[in-house]
């Protein structure tokens, strides 16, 4: 991985014959650049992907005050890492684009709600 990231590698894959190295980071051959961001996990109904909300604060010059904002970004998690929950707090990658939607990548799963 590139980046600088200090991630600790996952476990292998189970079955190597069957796992899809084209998109993982870890093990395959996915490249990560661009923006790390931190966030957390709102919605795992998509077979490997998970939606990754991040809150932010925006500058309002004419009230001088701070507003938040949010956003949601599609995120694609490899198969090594355990299934995400929702609520789960994530640290996730730009890429290349995977899909029509989805540019990140899961490349740590910093705390888990349970």
């Amino acid at each position: 991985m590139a980046i600088g990231l200090d991630v600790t590698q996952p476990p292998e894959p189970d079955n190597p014959e069957e796992y899809d190295y084209e998109t993982c980071p870890f093990y395959g051959e996915l490249p990560v650049r661009g923006q790390v961001i931190e966030g957390t996990v709102v919605s795992t109904d998509m077979d490997r992907t998970v939606v990754v909300e991040r809150e932010y604060e925006v500058n309002v010059p004419k009230y001088d005050r701070q507003m938040k904002r949010r956003s949601k970004i599609p995120a694609h998690v490899p198969g090594v890492l355990e299934p995400l929950a929702v609520g789960d707090d994530v640290k996730i990658a730009e890429t290349r684009p995977l899909s029509k939607t989805k540019s990140h990548v899961v490349v740590e799963v910093t705390e888990a709600d349970a």
